[in-house]
């Protein structure tokens, strides 16, 4: 699966943008009202898993290019696995995105720092 972000049709209202591709590579929306319904669900534990998997590449490519001895084979393998794991993590960020809430024009700045604030 490779996401392609600049052929990626955005979203109409109301859709989320799933975690995978249809069996011809096209995106794949779901229609729902955010009652969390099992599609949803699995959803939501498919980019937790994708994340997860991100980091994980992201420590195995870091480790190969430490490794002054790694061939071009194994640096490769690495950067397949790294342009994978960040489509997965583009298209999470984008469906995530196209889920916020839209600010009032006089709300801007309130739901900023509602959105950036650490850590209580």
């Amino acid at each position: 699966m490779s996401y392609d972000r600049d052929a990626a049709l955005a979203p109409a209202p109301g859709l989320r943008l799933l975690p995978w591709e249809s069996e011809g590579g096209k995106p794949c929306f779901l229609s729902a009202d955010g009652a969390g319904g099992v599609l949803s669900r699995l959803a939501d534990e498919v980019e937790a898993e994708q994340l997860c998997d991100g980091a994980d590449v992201l420590k195995g490519a870091v480790a190969v290019l430490d490794d002054g001895r790694a061939g071009e084979h194994a640096l490769r393998r690495a950067l397949r696995a790294t342009t994978q794991s960040f489509g997965d993590v583009l298209r999470v960020a984008d469906s995530r995105g196209a889920r916020l809430p839209v600010a009032a024009d006089g709300d801007e700045e309130a739901d900023e720092k509602e959105l950036w604030a650490g850590p209580t």
